[in-house]
């Protein structure tokens, strides 16, 4: 499975972020409303799992496995599909049931070969994501914007829901 070099940043402010991507050359590609659906492929395994995501201008079925917490411990295979309800009813035919259903904002910037991603989910404060070509490319960019290897997190975002004291395993649906 392909490995993603991706780290949050939390804690942010999203308009200084934003501001500082952009004064860094930084272009912004627009904010998008996502809905995912989240299947267990093996239940009670929270190491993989399948996501089916509405990204707002298309729409990815993925599978995730986490090996570690690392800049590089994510891997992903992603097809992009052309229905989110006929993918979602061919999963369940196939025996997947979702998990949960969540909903996300969105705004994309890329800035030297990176996609950055400040994110906003239900019920906790918004963090950026970043996604470089390479672990060493994450942490540079991090540094372009004032942060440090230190600041980076590859939590997933069901343990960064924990750090809010949250269980996102129990929520069958994250609404606005």
């Amino acid at each position: 499975m392909p490995i993603e070099h991706e780290a949050k940043i939390l804690g942010i402010d999203p308009d200084t972020i934003e501001r500082r991507i952009l004064e860094l050359g930084g272009n912004n590609h627009g904010e998008r409303f996502m809905r995912r659906y989240v299947y267990d492929i093996t239940p009670s395994d929270e190491s993989r799992w399948i996501r089916l995501r509405d990204n707002g201008n298309s729409v990815t079925l993925a599978v995730k496995e986490i090996t570690s917490d690392a800049i590089d411990g994510t891997h992903e295979v992603e097809v992009t599909v052309d229905d989110f309800a006929a993918t979602n009813s061919l999963l369940g035919i196939l025996g997947f049931t979702p998990k949960s259903y969540q909903e996300t904002k969105r705004v994309s910037f890329t800035l030297d070969n990176a996609q950055l991603e400040l994110d906003s989910w239900p019920r906790i404060p918004p963090y950026l994501e970043i996604e470089a070509p390479t672990k060493t490319d994450v942490i540079r960019i991090a540094e372009l914007l004032g942060y440090s290897e230190s600041d980076l997190t590859g939590e997933n975002t069901i343990k960064i829901y924990a750090r809010h004291g949250i269980d996102l395993n129990t929520l069958p649906e994250l609404r606005f």
